[in-house]
This record gives C-alpha cells, sequence and structure tokens, in this order.
C-alpha cells in the first residue's frame, strides 16, 4: 500500500483536489478528509501495483491545482518586486499580456517543471504542503515564470508607445487644414514594393528625407515607413488602398488607426487588376 497525505488551509483547493480526485480513473484507491493541528489534510491511500501510474496521476492534478491557484498570485508578487513602479492600472495591463504571450510549448514547458518537480519529491516524501513546496521548491518554475513577467512588460512598453505615437499622428492630421491638392491618393500595396498613384494614376514620389520626416520614433511600423511619411506630408483627403498579393497586415492596420475614415480599402478595382496583371506576368 501506498500512502500521500496533502495539506493545506484553503477550502477552493480542498474542494477542487476532492473533486479531481474523485475522478481518478484508478482502481483501489481510497480518500480521507481530516483536520490535524492547522492544516486540512486530504490522505490518498492507494492499495494497487502500479505505483508510477499512482503518483504520476498525483503529480498531475496537483500539477493542475498550482497553475489554477497559485501562478496568479505568483505574477503579482513578481510584477511587484521588480516593476514596482508601475501603477495598479499599468500592473492589470501587463498581467493581460502574459496570457497573450504564453505558447503550447510554454504552457508544457512549465507543467513539466512543476509535474518533475512533483514527481521527484514524492520520491522520498509521502506529506506535502502545499504552499511550502511551491515557496519553496518550485525554483525553476518561479524562475521561467519571472522572464514571462519581463517579456509582458516589454510587450506593454512597446504597445504604449505605439498607441501614444498614432494618437500624435492623429492628432497632427486632425489639425492640419486640409489644402493638399491630392483629393484622393491611392496605395498600390504589395508585398514586395508599393506606390502611391493620384487619380490620373501618376506616381507620387515618396520623401525619403529621414531628417525632415514628419515623424520620429523609435518604432518601425514597417517598411513602408516612407510611405507613411509621404502621407503625412501630402494629407490627402481620402487614401484608397489597393490590395495586390497580400491581405490587411500591421502597415496597413496602422494606416487604418491613424487616418481613421479616410482610408478605404479595395481588392477588385480598374487599378487592383491593372497591378495584378502587372505583378503576375514578373513571374511568367
Amino acid at each position: 500500500m501506498k500512502s500521500l497525505c496533502i495539506k493545506t488551509n484553503n477550502t477552493q483547493i480542498i474542494d477542487y483536489l476532492l473533486e479531481e480526485f474523485n475522478n481518478i480513473d484508478l482502481d483501489n484507491i481510497y480518500i480521507s478528509k481530516r483536520f490535524f493541528k492547522i492544516y486540512d489534510n486530504l490522505i490518498i491511500h492507494y492499495l494497487g501495483n502500479n505505483h508510477p501510474l499512482f503518483y504520476s496521476t498525483i503529480s498531475n492534478i496537483l500539477t493542475s491545482c498550482i497553475i489554477s491557484f497559485y501562478e496568479g498570485k505568483i505574477l503579482k508578487n513578481i510584477l511587484e518586486y521588480n516593476y514596482f513602479y508601475f501603477d495598479n492600472f499599468e500592473k492589470v495591463e501587463i498581467l493581460k499580456n502574459i496570457n497573450t504571450l504564453y505558447t503550447t510549448n510554454d504552457y508544457l514547458t512549465k507543467y513539466d517543471k512543476i509535474n518533475s518537480c512533483l514527481n521527484n519529491y514524492f520520491k522520498e516524501k509521502h506529506s506535502i504542503v502545499i504552499d511550502g513546496f511551491v515557496n519553496f521548491r518550485l525554483k525553476d518554475y518561479i524562475m521561467f515564470l519571472d522572464g514571462f513577467i519581463d517579456l509582458a512588460v516589454n510587450k506593454y512598453l512597446i504597445d504604449k508607445e505605439y498607441n501614444e505615437f498614432v494618437n500624435i499622428l492623429r492628432l497632427y492630421i486632425n489639425s492640419e487644414s486640409y489644402n493638399s491638392k491630392y483629393e484622393q491618393v491611392h496605395l498600390i500595396y504589395t508585398k514586395n514594393n508599393s506606390i502611391l498613384v493620384d487619380n490620373d494614376k501618376n506616381i507620387i514620389p515618396t520623401y525619403d528625407d529621414i531628417f525632415n520626416a514628419k515623424y520620429l520614433s523609435d518604432i518601425s511600423f514597417s517598411s513602408n515607413d516612407y510611405i507613411l511619411n509621404t502621407l503625412l506630408r501630402v494629407l490627402p483627403k481620402n487614401i484608397t488602398i489597393h490590395l495586390i498579393n497580400t491581405n490587411c497586415d500591421e502597415f496597413i492596420n496602422t494606416l487604418k488607426l491613424i487616418f481613421q475614415d479616410k482610408v478605404n480599402i479595395c481588392e477588385d478595382c480598374d487599378i487592383c487588376n491593372i497591378y495584378k496583371i502587372n505583378f503576375y506576368s514578373d513571374f511568367k
């Protein structure tokens, strides 16, 4: 017979574990709950012979439990300690970034860090205080989360600068009087080479003089920065974007944010068809 004792004061964790243990697809397992001294104790007796499967099953349940009940608190504590100078709103936004950064491999990595530590622990111990285990046995897991906090902070700062800069450009556009000779400008947008033309299909030269650019930022929206700079110089009343061999990407979405209702997307018109023919003929 193999026995394990799991100790905690958290009633939500107790309820979670009891439900999970009652659903174990393993014969000859018996579970009881007792209160000793300062902890609620879940006592698990296994009368079967497949001991590796028993320990693996318990470790899997405890791993999911730790991620569900402790990870949020750990992330908050790391953020409070390393980035105490952010205000509460900023901290909430940073923590929101965590879930967007996790990939399937990242989840499996952190899961394995906890799970392997539990399996090694149960090779020597038969009683576990969950709080103590998380605080003192999961250094690799906590360091892994620490790295993700750094990534989330970097993403927050980049997104913040991006949004602030878009707002500045939007204010600039709205504050300028529209005396441009360009009522309508067409952006012929491809993956490799984009051009601007007027209504008469004359090419509008792009401004590539960085020293006289209308905007300066650490952000590089894309390789089409010169297109953006030109649009900010000529300030057309309307912009039609013709997507030739691509879909809306980050740069197009940026233009839509900056110029708002002045932007129209087109994928099938005379101009589109002319440039599609020219584009595909280059590959024959």
